[in-house]
């Protein structure tokens, strides 16, 4: 029989970690959400497996949506939609399509997370650095694999 106070974790908290974390909640939230100190949550991570698991998962799936829709934000994107207007009294609805351009913010963002690229410090170009800069610059797009497509 093992010594000490009796655990507070109980077996339902798996699937509530996983909602949580799928929320975006920290560590430190959580530990609050189940009223215990976040060293507490700390050690239930490393005495029950899955409520780990079920914390890495809720966490993975909110990153992956998160980054499927930066994806697209960053590449614009399309969807079916409706328009709905009232021209002396009579109610028409449209069928659209409704066009999102590409958004440059997201393009970094995504660029900087999953491509390696980095703040530049010094962007100053003089005439005696131009050409190494430009060629720096070809080299690397040669060096892509990817293929971003015509912009839209």
């Amino acid at each position: 029989m093992p010594a000490g106070r009796p655990t507070d974790y109980k077996e339902e908290y798996n699937d509530l970690a996983f909602k949580f974390s799928l929320l975006g909640a920290t560590d430190k939230q959580m530990a609050g959400y189940f009223d215990v100190c976040e060293a507490t949550l700390n050690n239930w991570k490393l005495d029950y497996p899955i409520f780990l698991e079920s914390i890495k998962n809720g966490k993975g799936k909110a990153d992956a949506e998160i980054a499927h829709a930066l994806y697209h934000r960053a590449k614009g994107y399309k969807h079916p939609d409706v328009h709905i207007s009232n021209f002396r009294g009579e109610i028409t609805v449209t069928d659209i399509d409704k066009h999102y351009p590409p958004d440059t913010a997201a393009a970094f963002i995504w660029l900087k997370n999953r491509a390696g690229w980095r703040d530049c410090r010094d962007s100053t170009i003089t005439f005696d650095n131009a050409e190494e800069y430009f060629k720096a610059i070809a080299d690397s797009i040669a060096q892509s694999d990817t293929n971003p497509g015509p912009v839209l």
